[in-house]
C-alpha cells in the first residue's frame, strides 16, 4: 500500500468510507493524546508525532503481513495432510492397503498421510480418542470404543484371532482349534498390549484354562518367529504377514470370538476436502459390512 496524504485516496485504498477513516484516525489521536496529521488545504501531512510514529506502524504492518503469510502457508500444508490414528494390529497390512487403495482411486500425489499408532492400556481407546477430540488426529480406527456423543463410530470389519503352531505340533493337522486342546502347550503371550492380552486370557477362561506362559513379547511378528523356532504357540489377530513364517495358522472354532474394528471421526468438526474424501472412501469400502453389523 502506497503512502498518501489525502483522506479520500487513503479511504479508497483501504476500502473504507472517508468518515470511517476520519473517525478511526481521530480515535487513535485521542488515545495517543497528540495530533498525527496536519491539514494543508485539501491534503494532510504527517505531524512531528506522526513522523515519529510511522516507523512503528510500518513495522507492525510488516509483522502482520508476515504472520498472515505464515498462516496461509500452514493452512495450505494442513489441507494436504490426513492424520490417521489406529491400533497397532492394523499397522502391518490393513492401514497400508487402505491408503494404497485410496491413492489409486483418488490419484492425488500431494496428499500426505500422518500415521499415529495407539498404545494405551485399553489397546487404543483412551489415547486415540483423546487425540481425536483434541484435533491431533482427524480419523481413527479402533477396536474398543467408548460411549461418546461427540464421536461417530462406524463398524467396518471383523478381525479374527488365530492360533500359530509349529508344523510338528499334533494340533497342526486340525482344520480349526478348540482352545481347551491347548492346555499342554506353552503360550507365547503379549507383554506390551494389555487390552489384547486381557482378551486372550478371557478366551482361555471360557474353556476353564489358565495359559501356561513361557515368554512375553511386544509384537506378534516376533511371536510368529518364536513359534517357528518351536518355543511355544501363540494366539494373535489374523495377519497376512504370518504366511512368511514356517508355521501353521489355524482359526479358533471354540470359543467363538468376534472382534469388530470401528472407524471413528468427530461428528461436528469442519474437515478439509482431502479428509472428507478419504472418510467417504473408507465408509463406501466397508458399506456392506456396516449395514450387516448395524
Amino acid at each position: 500500500m502506497t503512502l498518501t496524504e489525502h483522506y479520500t485516496k487513503a479511504a479508497a485504498q483501504l476500502c473504507l468510507t472517508q468518515p470511517s477513516l476520519s473517525n478511526a484516525i481521530s480515535s487513535l489521536e485521542n488515545e495517543l493524546g497528540v495530533a498525527l496529521f496536519e491539514k494543508h488545504g485539501r491534503n494532510v501531512a504527517l505531524s512531528k508525532y506522526g513522523r515519529e510514529f510511522l516507523p512503528y506502524v510500518e513495522k507492525a504492518l510488516a509483522e502482520l503481513e508476515q504472520g498472515a503469510d505464515k498462516i496461509k502457508e500452514s493452512a495450505s500444508n494442513a489441507q494436504g495432510v490426513i492424520n490417521v490414528g489406529f491400533i497397532y494390529t492394523l499397522s502391518s497390512h490393513f492401514i497400508p492397503e487402505l491408503i494404497s487403495g485410496y491413492r489409486k482411486v483418488e490419484q492425488k500425489p500431494n496428499i500426505r498421510f500422518a500415521l499415529q499408532e495407539g498404545t494405551t492400556q485399553d489397546e487404543c481407546t483412551a489415547d486415540l480418542i483423546v487425540r481425536l477430540k483434541t484435533g491431533k488426529i482427524d480419523l481413527v480406527f479402533a477396536s474398543l470404543v467408548p460411549k461418546d456423543s461427540d464421536v461417530e463410530f462406524v463398524p467396518i470389519c471383523e478381525q479374527k484371532l488365530v492360533v500359530l503352531l509349529p508344523y510338528d505340533n499334533p494340533l497342526a493337522q486340525n482344520n480349526e482349534i478348540d482352545l481347551k486342546d491347548l492346555e499342554p502347550y506353552p503360550l507365547i503371550h503379549y507383554s506390551g498390549k494389555p487390552g489384547l492380552k486381557r482378551e486372550i486370557n478371557r478366551q482361555y477362561a471360557k474353556v476353564n484354562l489358565i495359559p501356561k506362559v513361557c515368554c512375553e513379547v511386544g509384537d506378534d511378528v516376533s511371536m510368529a518367529g518364536l513359534v517357528a523356532a518351536k518355543i511355544g504357540i501363540a494366539i494373535v489377530p489374523e495377519n497376512p504377514t504370518f504366511r512368511n513364517f514356517d508355521i501353521k495358522i489355524l482359526p479358533i472354532g471354540n470359543p467363538k470370538y468376534k472382534r469388530i474394528i470401528y472407524f471413528g471421526y468427530m461428528k461436528n468438526r469442519q474437515e478439509t476436502l482431502p479428509i472428507q474424501k478419504f472418510k467417504k472412501y473408507v465408509i463406501d469400502s466397508f458399506k456392506e459390512f456396516t449395514e450387516q453389523a448395524l
